[in-house]
């Protein structure tokens, strides 16, 4: 899998007093690959998101507690940025009980549920899926590589660490979306949304994170980790239009 899928997509349990970024997590980690690399967000930029390995699954209070320190999950791994001379890569997570919904998003999920069904479920990879995710990819130029295959889908979305599921959405019984995300005991943790692009006018990106909140708010977490924000990826910045919101600046957890 290339190192762009692995990282694109698309967080009280603040970070520990006297904690930063490059403080061991618990449970420990092991790093399985690092090395300076082409950034697969801004062009010119050099990275480094070292992969690191559980010890073992993680606990919801795990999970709670890598998020916190800035980790993204992919598939069994987990890397954050380090990069030497950028950080422009900002985790970002919603507080749920803060959050205020736009008249637009609100239209959106009214349109949402009423056109829309909605289940979740234990990931699994099937042709429809890897159909979604090679059409998404595709035509938002999110990839320079071909389409993948189910191995390769089922790695990255399917195989976790972590208590994981899936957002199903379907209209007239198609699915049109599917939205992974991570089930910590106190946050949701938004991995990757993939959607059928001829169903846009549904906003199903936004769509996904304001189910997310919602069920959040039902569950009683606090918390929902949108993953990073990048202000000059237009990909990544829509994140911003979910406030108030908290992005790790220097180690502390800071109110947008």
């Amino acid at each position: 899998m290339d190192q762009q899928r692995i990282t694109a997509s698309h967080r009280a349990f603040p970070v520990r007093s006297g904690s930063d970024r490059s403080a061991p997590p618990r449970p420990p980690l092991v790093v399985v690959y690092d090395s300076l690399q082409a950034c697969p967000y801004l062009d010119g930029r050099i990275a480094r998101m070292p992969l690191e390995y559980p010890r073992h699954p993680l606990s919801p209070s795990d999970l709670d507690e890598l998020l916190a320190l800035g980790y993204r999950r992919s598939g069994r791994m987990l890397y954050r940025t380090q990069c030497p001379q950028c950080s422009e890569c900002v985790p970002t997570r919603v507080d749920v009980r803060e959050f205020q919904i736009t008249r637009s998003m609100q239209r959106v999920l009214n349109r949402g549920e009423r056109e829309l069904e909605f289940e979740w479920a234990v990931p699994t990879v099937d042709s429809d899926r890897v159909r979604l995710f090679n059409q998404h990819r595709q035509q938002r130029s999110l990839t320079s590589s071909g389409p993948v295959g189910p191995a390769d889908y089922h790695e990255f979305l399917v195989d976790t660490c972590a208590e994981t599921r899936e957002l199903v959405m379907r209209h007239d019984g198609e699915v049109v979306a599917v939205a992974v995300a991570d089930f910590g005991q106190r946050s949701i943790n938004a991995v990757y949304t993939h959607f059928d692009p001829a169903f846009a006018r549904y906003s199903l990106g936004t769509l996904a994170v304001l189910k997310q909140i919602e069920l959040a708010r039902q569950s009683d977490r606090q918390f929902v980790y949108l993953g990073l924000y990048v202000a000059a990826n237009s990909h990544l910045n829509y994140k911003q239009r979910f406030r108030p919101q908290q992005r790790l600046l220097s180690g502390q957890w800071r109110t947008v």
